[in-house]
């Protein structure tokens, strides 16, 4: 290592040197005693070792929770009950944010301003659920001096959370919410690559009030751990957020079980920008878009369609913001784009770069940034001119690697936008409103941002079509994912059935599935 990463480079305060599993209220070891390496991305060495889940520890991890959910208090308590430990678990995270975004960035390579939003938006997410299971209201249907038809919510089980690498600890905090808020037990199984603050739940869970019991985490490799809570018969739930080829794995796991499955897979998403559109503010936008976050993003823009009238202007505009975009070390504050998250992942962005080179023409980046001899490093990389049957415009890269591609006209732009198996997100920039809608409804995603950029409603849902995902969570899509709804019928009168056996009572009107209504 130089003399500049040893000088700059940040090691947070008390790091554990060993993270183990935390199952009905204890931190244990992994059964068979095995563990794995964890790497800091900014010098890819070892600093830790994590327990490595196998099916025993899952089966333990399950056991603890399916008895929290069948003899534990918390799928019982009302709903303002369990609302106040997740306010207490937001008031936790809030005010330890430095903190958890300090092992966020050194874990994962993020950047420390970036690490700390994200941070807050973890106790963000929990106050939503918490307030929005108290706020929840179902129908009650009334046939009068006939029949009452009522729907009762109840938690499922056990749920399985498999999370991402990517802006971890929010994303646990995203499936945490719901399926605590909701009364379930859950068994989380956070990412190999940044385990580091998924060792916080348990603390703060436990400081919170919530339970012994009711949360369980299980690390270890996806194929291991993340495939034994897939195929484990008494969990009845997984929420998946991850790669489309490890969705499709999961799907077929599950699939001889009848799980319930929300999946938030891959994107490719496209950022259209028209000619009349407020130059500025798109290529400001669309920088942001797929830079932020190291470009680890689910909802990335990485592919830019610009029509053809301002595309020479865009692409020059473009290639020297890009250019000007901060390379630095992740607990810098001024930094912009930090270390991707691991050196396998590394490899497989700058083997992208190495095919984009032969697909497109390369405008900016291309490489490792000057002054980062080690560490997992890109420059902020820009194609242009690259064909819709490219590699780097069909396939998902999962970093800070765009690909510019020109178009004619509205026909040619909406077929760029559709002609992905991915179907994620997507971006619209335009001054005419007619188009604006149109385009948005005829795009193959599940979200679409007209003229703005990420900025998304808690009530709103959140997932895709396509490779990008099965289901949709987010407000009362993820209390609908996490709950049973249980339709009760109540008669007002006579029973209102034909009657068999009984011949003389039958009448013409009487039907074999009577409905009131």
């Amino acid at each position: 290592m130089t003399d500049t990463a040893v000088n700059t480079r940040h090691i947070p305060a008390d790091l554990p040197t060993r993270i183990p599993h935390y199952i009905d209220g204890e931190a244990v070891d992994s059964i068979d005693g095995d563990t794995f390496d964890v790497l800091d991305p900014v010098s890819n060495e070892v600093y830790l070792q994590a327990a490595a889940g196998k099916r025993a520890d899952v089966d333990r991890a399950v056991a603890a929770a399916r008895r929290a959910f069948a003899e534990g208090p918390w799928p019982r308590m009302l709903p303002r009950e369990r609302s106040r430990v997740l306010h207490r678990i937001a008031d936790i995270v809030e005010s330890r944010d430095a903190r958890l975004a300090e092992l966020e960035s050194f874990d994962s390579g993020l950047p420390i301003t970036q690490a700390l939003g994200q941070a807050r938006r973890a106790a963000e997410n929990f106050r939503f659920f918490a307030d929005l299971i108290v706020a929840q209201a179902d129908d009650t249907f009334k046939v009068p001096g006939r029949q009452i038809n009522y729907v009762n919510r109840k938690p499922i089980g056990v749920a399985g959370l498999i999370t991402p690498w990517n802006t971890p600890f929010m994303l646990e905090s995203w499936k945490l919410g719901p399926a605590l808020a909701t009364g379930n037990t859950v068994v989380l199984k956070p990412a190999e690559f940044t385990p580091l603050s998924a060792s916080l739940w348990a603390g703060i869970f436990e400081e919170a009030g919530l339970p012994t019991g009711v949360f369980n985490l299980v690390n270890g490799l996806g194929e291991d751990a993340g495939d034994a809570l897939v195929r484990h018969p008494d969990v009845p739930l997984i929420s998946f957020t991850g790669e489309s080829s490890t969705g499709q794995l999961i799907f077929g796991n599950a699939a001889p079980f009848l799980k319930g499955l929300s999946m938030e897979l891959g994107g490719k998403s496209p950022a259209v920008v028209f000619a009349d559109a407020d130059l500025e503010a798109a290529i400001d936008a669309t920088i942001f878009g797929v830079f932020s976050l190291n470009g680890e993003r689910c909802t990335a823009g990485s592919r830019i369609l610009v029509e053809r009238a301002i595309y020479d202007e865009f692409v020059e505009r473009y290639a020297a913001q890009a250019k000007r975009v901060k390379v630095g070390y992740p607990h810098d504050p001024s930094t912009e784009v930090g270390a991707l998250v691991h050196p396998e992942h590394y490899a497989k962005v700058m083997s992208y770069v190495e095919i984009g080179k032969t697909e497109g023409r390369l405008v900016a980046g291309g490489g490792r940034p000057a002054g980062f001899p080690e560490g997992n490093f890109v420059a902020p990389t820009v194609f242009a001119d690259v064909s819709p049957d490219a590699r780097i415009f069909q396939e998902e890269i999962f970093g800070p690697v765009v690909a510019i591609t020109p178009f004619d006209t509205d026909e040619e732009a909406l077929a760029l936008a559709n002609g992905v198996k991915y179907g994620l997100a997507a971006y619209v920039w335009t001054n005419d409103l007619k188009r604006a809608h149109n385009f948005a409804q005829a795009i193959e995603a599940g979200m679409v941002w007209l003229n703005s950029n990420n900025v998304r409603d808690l009530r709103t849902p959140f997932g895709g079509v396509k490779a990008s995902g099965l289901g949709h969570e987010g407000g009362y899509r993820s209390i609908d994912f996490y709950t049973d709804q249980q339709a009760v019928h109540i008669t007002l009168g006579k029973v209102h059935n034909p009657t068999f056996g009984k011949q003389e009572h039958h009448t013409e009107v009487e039907l074999d599935d009577p409905d009131p209504r």
